[in-house]
């Protein structure tokens, strides 16, 4: 079902929400004043579609950089009469004060404030406007949500000194909340007395104090008879928690987890302690003890441990007392405990670190609220993706994008998910995976890259996008790649390993694209960061891939892209070839990749004359000697002349070398060419070469043209016959054979 779920489309809801986000003045608004987004007087949404609208709303300000956030976007919620909410999940920064105040009217059931970190006691004053109403309510993280700014008096000096102090609000209380069942306040900033906060209470159903330190947890008695759900995680508990904990007899989920790497604990798990749970909480059907040490040993002699098939039966338990469970648990946390490498463990579901399944489990549980636990959790995963084969892949996968995304500020996430996507894309699990899934891998890696300078995220990211077909895998966010890899290569210091990924991945964007994505890049000022580069490695005389693959993307780029070997020619891209030339006299692939370039610069009529100088003429006339990678960079010298000749004698500016004598060493050189070559080239379209066919001014180059058509038809017919017959080629031929001016061996070859 997980195969079916990724690879389905999105359904119609999600895509029209989608478009009007991207496009409110277009569709559900106007602007007022050319500043204030309002809605249209005639629209009225029901609560399914603005929940919708708001939840993907904070999602989209969160993980798509090209989303612009609205400064009034809330403001369109104010009047439930025309838009509803009741069901909504706002987080991190995106939500401040004065957004709640604007939607203070709605009857909301359900409010998610997570990790928002600009809410103060103002808002604490808005939730009281949906007192009535509210069931669930989640403040986890919210750390400035019980302070308030304090305007000390006195006169306006002082007050610059000492413009605001913040304070805690001791009088806040849940009065009135009527109906609140379901409340969260892990991260609750100290000082702030829980139990008078939450005295009105009539009847908690769920009551989550993560991160918490209380000494006294008695007052959660008052709820025996309600309190199905328990969340203690990082207290240090005590003999008084425990009295407290088994009380609580419908409990049907309770989390007393730990981060052991987090502070000191002096509370040790005892086999008493699970006994007591289990005799006294009837109901349980999720424990989660992850990260415990455990003081003595609760599991059974280790020969009977192993015996018989792995079971889930609470008889046949490894950890003794759950031997006494009714039936299975739903759920067991033992993540970072000895329990979980056992053999028989009584859930159906167990977080761990024994194998692919607890460590997915672990990673799933934990990743909304403990970042710091699931980056743990996810590099037990990398190894596992790493050293064996992930027997889970698309759940492991959409487990790690989700992490990514959700934490896409916290360092060790974005370090140790990136990590893993390299392994979880690479080519052994292509086949399993949908298109929808790989867009949404590219997404999150871009987003690692965008957010973090960090050298390890960016590696893994750059590492990661060499797994996909570039460019077709990558066309969908074409600009976005490159403006983030350019950056890369702009930065003045620079990791050569980094360096060399991004240069190759520059180049394969550029490769058989279109020319408008060309032009595009172009303008991001690619040419002259990959002459920048060039410029480096000259300075250092290394001549190394990054140079190559420098050159050879400048190739790809300007090829039948006239603006961009203008821009070659005017950041003294000539200049550099020489140096090079002259620098690396044995390079082969380099003098190959700078010779197809100039190649591109010829084939532009009005640039030509900037390659008419005695210098270039000498090299490219001795270069057609050259015997480097087999015929390549001779052909591209003899192209390069072709192209010069072809705009006959008149343009001939030079004394030194004489138009003639180039025009004989073109002659030999072709000649001295196999036919049969097998080539290191790749052709888009033979219109440069076709166009020098129907001409006498140079015969040299009418026949270099036909030597290059009859070399590529005859050694790769099947990919270039069809471009030569859709290219118009064979009238051409045809017409050639009947020009006196054409030579006898040229008209042989047509």
């Amino acid at each position: 079902s997980l195969k079916m779920a990724s690879d389905s489309p999105e359904s119609l809801m999600t895509l029209c929400t989608d478009f009007c986000l991207r496009n409110l003045e277009g569709t559900l608004c106007y602007l007022l004043d050319n500043e204030t987004l309002r809605l249209h007087p005639d629209i009225f949404l029901p609560s399914e579609i603005c929940d919708k609208l708001v939840n993907e709303y904070v999602e989209l300000v969160k993980t798509d950089s090209i989303f612009e956030p609205h400064e009034s976007f809330f403001t369109l919620f104010s009047d439930p009469r025309s838009t509803r909410l009741a069901r909504i999940h706002l987080r991190e920064q995106i939500v401040q004060d004065q957004d709640l105040e604007a939607i203070r009217k709605q009857d909301l059931v359900e409010l998610y404030l997570t990790n928002c970190e600009k809410l103060t006691a103002k808002s604490l004053q808005t939730l009281v406007s949906f007192s009535h109403t509210l069931i669930s309510l989640s403040l986890f993280g919210c750390c400035n949500i019980f302070y308030e700014e304090e305007n000390p008096g006195g006169c306006e000096d002082d007050c610059l000194v000492n413009p605001t102090r913040q304070v805690l609000v001791k009088d806040f209380t849940f009065e009135g909340f009527s109906r609140l069942r379901f409340l969260n306040l892990g991260r609750l900033i100290e000082g702030v007395n829980v139990e008078t906060l939450l005295r009105p209470l009539a009847s908690l159903a769920a009551l989550d104090l993560s991160g918490i330190q209380l000494n006294d947890v008695g007052f959660l008695t008052q709820w025996k008879d309600s309190l199905v759900s328990l969340v203690l995680y990082n207290m240090d508990l005590s003999e008084e928690h425990i009295q407290v904990i088994a009380q609580l007899h419908k409990l049907r989920h309770l989390d007393i987890s730990r981060d052991h790497l987090s502070s000191y604990y002096k509370f040790k798990l005892t086999r008493r302690v699970l006994n007591l749970f289990v005799e006294n909480l009837l109901n349980l059907t999720s424990l989660d003890i992850s990260g415990h040490t455990m003081l003595e040993n609760c599991t059974i002699p280790s020969m009977e441990e192993k015996m018989g098939q792995t079971s889930i039966e609470p008889a046949k338990s490894s950890i003794a007392p759950f031997r006494g469970l009714k039936r299975p648990l739903q759920f067991l946390g033992l993540f970072e405990t000895s329990l979980c490498r056992l053999t028989h463990i009584p859930a159906y579901k167990v977080s761990g670190d024994k194998n692919e399944e607890q460590v997915l489990n672990a990673i799933e549980a934990y990743t909304e609220h403990r970042p710091e636990i699931t980056s743990r959790a996810i590099n037990l995963l990398f190894d596992i993706a790493r050293i064996e084969r992930c027997s889970q892949l698309l759940r492991a996968l959409q487990l790690v994008i989700t992490a990514l995304k959700c934490h896409k500020d916290d360092k060790n996430i974005q370090v140790t998910g990136s990590a893993a996507l390299f392994y979880l894309t690479n080519s052994e699990y292509r086949m399993e995976q949908s298109v929808k899934l790989r867009r949404q891998v590219i997404q999150v890696v871009l987003n690692g890259m965008e957010s973090y300078q960090e050298v390890t995220v960016q590696r893994n990211c750059c590492l990661t996008l060499c797994n996909f077909s570039i460019p077709e895998e990558l066309e969908f966010q074409y600009r976005r790649v490159n403006e983030l890899l350019l950056n890369i290569l702009n930065q003045s210091r620079q990791d050569e390993s980094i360096q060399r990924i991004a240069v190759h991945l520059c180049n394969a964007l550029v490769c058989q694209v279109d020319n408008d994505h060309k032009e595009a890049v172009g303008k991001m000022g690619f040419v002259m960061t990959m002459l920048k580069l060039i410029q480096k490695k000259l300075a250092d005389k290394t001549c190394d891939q990054v140079m190559e693959f420098s050159w050879s993307a400048l190739w790809n780029i300007t090829d039948e892209t006239p603006d961009n070997c203008e821009m070659f020619l005017n950041y003294s891209g000539m200049k550099l070839f020489l140096e090079c030339l002259k620098e690396f006299p044995e390079k082969q692939e380099l003098h190959r990749n700078m010779l197809g370039l100039l190649g591109n610069v010829a084939e532009v009529k009005e640039l030509r004359p900037q390659l008419m100088t005695s210098q270039f003429i000498s090299v490219f006339s001795n270069l057609l000697e050259s015997k480097a990678d087999g015929i390549e960079v001779s052909y591209n010298a003899c192209g390069v002349l072709s192209h010069i000749m072809f705009d006959g004698p008149e343009a001939w500016g030079i004394c030194e070398p004489h138009r003639e004598e180039v025009v004989k060493r073109m002659w030999a050189a072709i000649q001295s060419w196999d036919i049969n070559s097998r080539r290191n080239i790749n052709y888009r379209s033979f219109e440069p070469i076709l166009r020098l066919l129907p001409q006498g001014i140079s015969p040299v180059s009418q026949h270099w043209a036909t030597w290059a058509l009859y070399n590529l038809v005859s050694v790769y017919p099947d990919k270039y016959c069809p471009l030569l017959i859709k290219e118009g080629g064979i009238p051409l031929l045809k017409d050639m054979i009947k020009m006196a001016s054409a030579r006898q061996e040229t008209k042989e070859m047509a």
